[in-house]
């Protein structure tokens, strides 16, 4: 069997995960959320599989952990065949995201400096501090977006698919952005 270029299963994930929420809208009029929860499977074991293929030595157990407490949520939504289980899918990744973030603070290195070590294995301490403090913003984040999250699946379907396919996306992306300006700023005045 030929090997799936890197590029074109990061790209496909990629597609597969932002296409998530709108999937889960359109396709709730013609399946059932096992059918769902099947998919969310299948995209699990890909994302594992590259990350399994490139970190495997670098996961951390929390990090097992929260892939296999996703794991455990996708046989519940297949099995229980729940809409609301589907639906609280984008929150639990959060939360799934909250648990190894914020376990990466009470136990160093955190996930932003392990990121930054990638590109910069000398991290000076100041560098550690500010990815510490990034990690506890990431992590307030998660808080807020898994209780909007929560929030919005007893909403319309339209205020869930809009905050979990679109807004969301976009606040982490502007968390992102932003970061990346104040690192930039801090960078250039130590320099």
């Amino acid at each position: 069997m030929r090997a799936v270029p890197p590029k074109l299963l990061n790209a496909l994930t990629l597609s597969l995960t932002l296409a998530y929420p709108l999937a889960v809208y359109f396709g709730l009029q013609s399946f059932e959320p096992r059918v769902f929860g099947a998919l969310i499977g299948a995209l699990l074991l890909l994302r594992q599989w590259q990350s399994a293929r490139r970190f495997a030595s670098n996961l951390t157990t929390a990090e097992w952990l929260s892939f296999a407490g996703i794991g455990l949520y996708t046989l519940a939504i297949i099995a229980g065949n729940s809409e609301t289980l589907l639906l609280l899918y984008p929150a639990a990744v959060s939360l799934s995201l909250l648990f190894v973030f914020g376990r990466s603070l009470r136990f160093p290195p955190t996930v932003i400096e392990r990121i930054a070590r990638l590109t910069e294995q000398d991290l000076p301490p100041q560098g550690v501090a500010y990815t510490h403090r990034i990690t506890q913003v990431w992590c307030g984040f998660f808080v807020i977006n898994t209780a909007i999250s929560i929030a919005t699946v007893f909403a319309t379907r339209e205020a869930w698919l809009l905050y979990n396919g679109f807004i969301a996306y976009l606040l982490m992306g502007l968390l992102f952005a932003g970061e990346r300006l104040v690192r930039h700023r801090m960078r250039s005045r130590i320099a």
